[in-house]
């Protein structure tokens, strides 16, 4: 996840590389059966007395920690010659080592078994390697080159699909830490399939149990992606190498996840293209290639440099990962891979989520983004509430998006061109931005009074625009039916409350708590999930029952009074047998038409 400009392509001979390598690695796979990788790093050109070697915190496009040192084991240490060295652990991730002659090797065993965009996975189907994951390296040495072989399984007919620069047979070469570490490589018998836009080379790598029709078709639909995405901005960025590569597993070891990278991603999924897949697993592939302006290079000043010894905070993600997350489905539309009612529908969850949450009383989206070290598949232990403090920045970014291009549009604008600025001033240029640089540059494209509105309401506060007017302008009803009742959480067949009661809902007055068993409701027994949800439904909002209920094995009584349902409707008019005028028709089409000409 690094930002340095290419001025040019690096085309220096195989043997001009090699001499600049300052680490190299080895990696091989003979104990794939029982995930275990051996790597063997030899560190050269070291100057200092005593050399730190280390694994990495965390990951690019992580913003939590997840400590790959727990799956490193029998470490091993020399010098250039083979002399073995002492080392020393001055914290759980790093070793030092002295004593040397400007050269050490490190060879160690790597344990790997999660394939997706964060660790590795290593197994008789692939070598699946996120880097951070995989390779120890030396800070001392991040800013120059380095060199990895990766020895493939030709039993198993496994060739190296990466971003990184090939150099010769299955070697290949990174300038820089930052750039080593931001390149995912699969390792496996995968197909490809790549075609060309404007010069560059957009390459498919599939793995997976399906057949080539299959990708044939799957394939038809990602280059549909890629080229709607485009209109967005106008081009494509101007990849290293000349070159993007999709590293796709849809293989039932997999786990499911999207990761992006400068110039590649990671999508896996255990769901396959036969059972489901063609449609469902498009979204990721539009959300992550997506990436590769907005937050590659579109970049949050915040991340940069990318740090892999700490957690990586930044107050852009709403629009780095939120804004994305509105243009994935809406891509979707756009090239008719979904229909506009399914895209409407799809995102009427995510509008309820954020428009009826309690946690923008306590944060607004600059701080939703501030919790991500605690959020992004972070582990704890403790108890949280999170269901009344905070809201993914993917879908409040999401909603702000549509809202931003919703609001736009009332005013002759829209979000493209608004994101189209947004790239020529600073993802172009791969200049890192601020949240004040997005708020002058809103003012710049649309207004100081536009941008003042949006920024000091919704980003700066968490309020919300009118989105009942606002979706009416494109032939969107918004709705909520008052006359049905909430009791505001849902219990389970045994009448337990599995989740935390929102704040304001009729559980939440009356009481009721996660790990409270519902016994009885107005004296009446039930026995499922089922039967609850009848009770409540049979009856009005501002009744009021009398709920039993079991805590810490005492019985206890408590009084709710039920509430209207605040769940929102999100349709097409003409779902509702409404009519759209000439204005909205025009709205709705140059809102979820095709750019392409």
């Amino acid at each position: 996840m690094y930002r340095i400009l290419f001025s040019f392509l690096l085309i220096f001979s195989s043997s001009t590389i090699i001499a600049q390598v300052a680490s190299t690695y080895t990696i091989s796979f003979e104990n794939s059966a029982h995930h275990e990788a051996v790597v063997e790093a030899v560190f050269t050109d070291l100057k200092e007395k005593t050399v730190e070697f280390r694994m990495s915190r965390t990951s690019p496009g992580r913003y939590a920690l997840h400590e790959f040192m727990k799956n490193v084991y029998d470490v091993k240490v020399t010098d250039g010659k083979g002399k073995e060295l002492k080392t020393s652990r001055p914290d759980p991730y790093s070793w030092t080592v002295s004593g040397h002659d400007g050269t050490i090797k490190v060879n160690y065993v790597l344990f790997a078994n999660r394939g997706g965009g964060t660790y590795s996975q290593i197994d008789d189907t692939h070598a699946h390697l996120n880097m951070p994951a995989t390779f120890m390296y030396v800070p001392s040495l991040e800013e120059k080159p380095m060199e990895v072989t990766f020895n493939v399984r030709e039993d198993l007919n496994w060739k190296v699909a990466t971003q990184l620069k090939h150099v010769e047979g299955n070697t290949y070469y990174a300038e820089n830490l930052q750039y080593f570490m931001d390149s995912p490589t699969e390792v496996s018998n995968f197909s490809e399939r790549s075609f060309q836009v404007n010069g560059q080379t957009i390459n498919f790598v599939l793995h997976h149990n399906g057949t080539e029709a299959e990708l044939d078709e799957y394939f038809s639909r990602v280059k549909k992606i890629v080229l709607e995405e485009e209109q967005v901005y106008g081009e494509l960025p101007k990849f290293d190498y000349g070159e993007y590569t999709f590293l796709v597993c849809y293989i039932p070891n997999a786990s499911g996840d999207g990761m992006e990278h400068r110039n590649s991603t990671i999508v896996t999924n255990t769901r396959s293209l036969s059972e489901g897949g063609m449609d469902a697993n498009l979204g990721t592939v539009a959300h992550e290639f997506f990436h590769c302006w907005n937050v590659e290079r579109i970049r949050p000043d915040a991340l940069e440099p990318f740090d892999f010894e700490e957690a990586n905070m930044s107050g852009e993600l709403w629009f780095a990962e939120g804004f994305t997350s509105y243009y994935t489905t809406l891509t979707l539309c756009r090239a008719g891979l979904i229909s506009e009612e399914q895209y409407v529908k799809g995102i009427t969850g995510t509008f309820n989520y954020v428009w009826n949450s309690p946690a923008r009383q306590f944060f607004n989206p600059i701080e939703m983004s501030y919790q991500a070290p605690f959020v992004d598949a972070a582990r704890s232990v403790d108890p949280v509430n999170r269901d009344n403090t905070f809201i993914s920045y993917y879908s409040y970014g999401n909603m702000l998006g549509l809202a931003l291009d919703l609001s736009l549009r009332q005013n002759g604008l829209n979000l493209d061109d608004f994101m189209k600025l947004v790239w020529n001033k600073f993802g172009k240029q791969e200049k890192p931005y601020t949240v004040e640089d997005l708020h002058n540059t809103l003012n710049e494209y649309a207004g100081e009074a536009f941008g003042a509105h949006f920024f000091k309401n919704y980003i700066y506060k968490s309020d919300m625009p009118d989105m009942k007017a606002l979706l009416n302008s494109v032939g969107v009803t918004l709705t909520q039916d008052l006359d049905k009742p909430d009791f505001g959480v849902s219990v389970n067949d045994e009448g337990f409350i599995s989740k935390n009661t929102i704040i304001g809902t009729a559980a939440y007055n009356a009481g009721l708590e996660e790990g409270d068993r519902i016994l009885k409701v107005s004296g009446t027994d039930f026995t499922s999930a089922k039967d609850f949800n009848a009770l409540i439904a049979s009856l009005k909002p501002n009744d009021s029952i009398q709920i039993e209920f079991e805590r810490f094995g005492v019985t206890k009584q408590t009084k709710v009074t039920l509430l209207p349902n605040r769940a929102y409707s999100l349709s097409l008019f003409e779902a509702n047998h409404l009519k759209l005028n000439t204005k909205q028709k025009v709205a709705r089409k140059a809102w979820l038409s095709s750019k392409q000409r």
